[in-house]
């Protein structure tokens, strides 16, 4: 059935495409930049299709290329981790997880615990490096819990919760904000419109006439601008699911709760196939219900 297939010049089209070197590949393969380009010269002869564009000093995938990756990485990630799990002695699995520093510190870590105490043979390790990752080139990556607005068609997942944003501060500062205009803390992202639209419609909202009156403080990470708010520094815009634990606890109370305006969503995501894989599954199982106990879940 599988005969004719051409196994060492699909594996070497899947490196090279990961990678999207050919020389990466031949290092990652442990052949020459030439043997690369051979096989995928006869892989594409073989298809009758280009798989590639060769571009000064890079590659780039076709449309064809692009097809023939993302069911070609998804069939082999299965084969490995299927071979993996009938390796004998295998006393832990290995499971790397990205997300933001903020969604990592304020709601992931502070319920790790439970996972550990669930899975001690499952070794986690934690990726919160801001830039997106691309699961379809970072095979290191088992898995991402995204913020976003958008879908994620070529991806397995599961949203875990919808976002609003309500204004939080100490009791004394909420107890004060009644009968004078508070500071204000926000966070200064990547897209500086998000928070101060946020503050702007909260402030339509809620019939506060607080923009432009007081002082604003800017922090660039939400751990930060709820660091100041629990140091009593003012109020802040902040997300439901990132103060939770600081409400909770009794570190932040909500000024008028009634009052909100909508935000993202944070979804878990990998590549298909990849939730097949024993710790992938029992940390998608975990965080799910994680999120339905916390009572923030979809």
């Amino acid at each position: 059935m599988f005969a004719s297939l051409p196994l060492t010049a699909l594996r070497t089209f899947e490196s090279a495409s990961r990678l999207l070197s050919f020389k990466a590949a031949a290092e990652e393969l442990s052949v020459t930049p030439t043997a690369v380009s051979h096989q995928i010269r006869s892989l594409e002869t073989w298809l009758g299709v280009p798989l590639f564009e060769r571009l000064p000093r890079r590659v780039r995938l076709t449309d064809s290329g692009e097809r023939l990756f993302r069911s070609l990485h998804g069939a082999l990630l299965e084969v490995a981790q299927s071979l993996d799990t009938l390796r004998p002695q295998r006393s832990t699995g290995h499971l790397t997880v990205s997300t933001t520093p903020a969604f990592a510190a304020l709601w992931l870590v502070p319920r790790l615990g439970r996972f550990y105490a669930a899975h001690p043979d499952i070794n986690l390790r934690l990726d919160t490096q801001c830039e997106v990752v691309d699961l379809q080139q970072d095979a290191s990556v088992d898995l991402v819990i995204r913020y976003s607005l958008g879908d994620h068609p070529h991806l397995y997942g599961q949203c875990l919760f919808d976002e609003c944003f309500a204004v939080y501060g100490s009791p004394e500062q909420v107890a004060r904000a009644s009968t004078q205009v508070p500071t204000l803390i926000s966070v200064r992202w990547h897209n500086s419109e998000l928070y101060a639209l946020g503050w702007q419609a909260w402030c339509d909202k809620a019939g506060e006439a607080w923009l432009g009156l007081g002082p604003l403080r800017e922090y660039d990470e939400e751990h930060y601008a709820l660091q100041a708010a629990i140091a009593g520094q003012g109020l802040v815009l902040a997300s439901n699911i990132l103060v939770s634990e600081s409400v909770a606890s009794g570190l932040l109370v909500p000024y008028r709760p009634q009052v909100s305006v909508g935000g993202a969503g944070y979804s878990a995501l990998c590549v298909p196939g990849r939730e097949r894989h024993p710790p992938v599954r029992a940390f998608f199982q975990w965080v799910r219900e994680e999120a339905r106990l916390s009572g923030q879940a979809v």
